[in-house]
């Protein structure tokens, strides 16, 4: 029934284009334009704040792994890394871009949330799940550090949309995407496959259940699922399932594991992330709270199905790390939180007023064009005092390694290892390019690079107060009598501002002859690095 005249309310100002973008929403491109503002306004924010703070670890290690296409690399699968590899294709290779990637991963994340919450809702509810989802952290602050955890946020939601609609229609076409998008998320991280428990669970618990189990549909979609992961499989069994072992000894033989405390942390802080959110919906439907409870309480089949699948996937993780005595990072759900946004909303039987969607549009506009006029208060902050793990001081210390090298040599710089953070930022914002020289399967072992690994060429950076580093490059040096040692400062400046400083260690050891015949990227990562011996 339409709202009579006299009660529809008026907006002006930005209200008033709110209220018409609103209008627009199911007959032209309101959502899709707005998405596209969404990863440049946030690309651009990030940009500003982040202006010499250079990209996170994870990030750089993204990019390192993705160098060199695979079916699997020596931490997770081969997702984060192809992404990558794709994108640099494309696009140069600055903080910029990766950025830009991150965040356009975010809006992807977005729009696929948006492909499901249109099955059960039209208009305004579908804007009120975008703008709860933008109250949350998760899609600018986790978004913007690309690793595998954060490549998830788009395929979590496109896989529910294919098994969605895999359930309800059956068709051959749909039950395959849903196993090729299950096999690309678990392709992504080996996490998916608290996913894809919730996809068997929610078929099986369903009312629905038989026409779907009936059906040639779940076939379809194990088989295609199968033949999407087999190749992953193989390249697992020929190298000895390297990131198992690496889950096994990251998480589960971790020492000092308090099991039960992190379930509770990881519901907790999972729950954090949708405490404004929540704060929100219940403001703007607090005239019909108790029709709203009476709404959740008689969900509609589809929605039974989103809650069986995120019941599952929230739940199962914690009870698993308990009986395993494993810790349990809140980030590897954070991919997940929109079953319960889209669960709150799309359950609603009655209209939220146009005037409280106008005010929620508001609010998250004012705090994007907060984030936006802070953002250089924020690079000023940063430029006194640094992050802690060094990231701000990556480019600068790459630089002065880059010299140095091409000082003492007339070979460019194609190894580096050492603190792990300026070894990939080395790989990535030197001009050469060199790879990171130590092999990914002893990546947190301090050991001796082979003798062929000095004669060809090698380079280490660490941070002077890393006492493990500091140690390890002086059994190099007393070792390795050509090896040149020395320590640097590495001063950050911002707009003509002196800011913090740092120093840096760093090892040459240049080629005793030139390189002969070009090496392949396997030989390059295969042939340097540490043996298995610890300091």
């Amino acid at each position: 029934m339409d709202t009579p005249p006299h009660l529809v309310p008026r907006f002006r100002g930005v209200r008033a284009g709110i209220a018409r973008w609103l209008d627009g929403i199911e007959t032209g491109w309101s959502i899709p334009a707005s998405l596209l503002g969404f990863v440049a306004l946030s690309t651009l924010i990030f940009c500003i704040a982040c202006i010499h703070g250079n990209l996170h670890m994870d990030v750089l290690e993204t990019w390192s792994v993705g160098r060199y296409l695979a079916w699997g690399f020596w931490k997770h699968p081969p997702l984060m890394g192809w992404v990558a590899h794709g994108w640099m294709d494309v696009f140069p290779l600055t903080d910029w871009s990766f950025r830009l990637l991150a965040l356009a991963n975010a809006g992807l994340a977005l729009f696929a949330v948006d492909l499901i919450a249109r099955r059960f809702v039209r208009g305004d509810k579908r804007a009120v799940i975008l703008f709860l989802l933008l109250l949350t952290p998760v899609y600018q602050f986790h978004a913007e550090k690309f690793n595998a955890n954060s490549v998830l946020l788009a395929v979590w939601p496109l896989a529910t949309y294919c098994f969605l609609r895999s359930f309800e229609e059956r068709t051959a076409g749909w039950a395959a995407a849903a196993g090729f998008l299950c096999a690309l998320a678990m392709l992504g991280k080996y996490y998916s496959i608290f996913l894809l428990a919730g996809f068997v669970v929610a078929g099986i618990l369903h009312p629905d259940r038989a026409r779907y189990l009936r059906s040639k549909a779940p076939w379809i979609s194990l088989l295609c699922g199968l033949a999407g992961i087999a190749p992953h499989i193989y390249w697992l069994w020929q190298n000895d399932f390297g990131p198992f072992r690496y889950a096994m000894e990251m998480h589960i033989d971790r020492k000092g594991v308090h099991a039960i405390k992190g379930a509770a942390v990881f519901a907790l802080t999972n729950a954090a992330y949708l405490l404004l959110p929540a704060i929100s919906l219940a403001v703007m439907l607090r005239s019909q709270w108790r029709e709203w409870g009476r709404n959740l309480r008689d969900l509609s089949p589809g929605l039974l199905l989103l809650l069986l699948i995120f019941a599952t996937s929230f739940i199962l993780p914690m009870l698993l790390v308990v009986m395993l005595d494993s810790d349990l990072p809140a980030t590897w759900h954070f991919q997940g939180l929109f079953f319960v946004l889209v669960i709150a909303v799309c359950a609603l039987r009655f209209e939220i007023p146009r005037v409280e969607t106008v005010n929620l549009a508001s609010m998250v506009g004012g705090l994007f064009l907060c984030a936006l006029l802070a953002s250089p208060l924020y690079a000023l902050y940063r430029n006194a005092n640094p992050n802690p793990g060094g990231r701000d001081f990556y480019r600068e210390a790459s630089n002065v390694l880059t010299a140095a090298w091409h000082e003492a040599s007339e070979t460019p710089l194609e190894r580096v290892s050492g603190d792990d953070g300026l070894a990939f930022a080395t790989a990535f914002y030197s001009p050469d390019h060199p790879v990171y020289s130590r092999p990914f399967a002893y990546q947190h072992i301090w050991g001796m690079p082979r003798a062929s690994t000095f004669a060809k060429g090698w380079s280490a950076l660490c941070f002077t107060s890393d006492a493990a580093c500091d140690q390890w490059m002086t059994t190099i040096v007393q070792k390795v009598p050509r090896a040149h040692r020395w320590t640097f400062p590495v001063q950050l400046s911002l707009w003509g501002m002196k800011g913090a400083s740092r120093e840096v260690t760093a090892i040459i050891v240049t080629p005793l002859a030139k390189p002969g015949d070009e090496e392949t990227p396997e030989e390059r990562l295969d042939d340097v690095g540490a043996r298995r011996r610890s300091d």
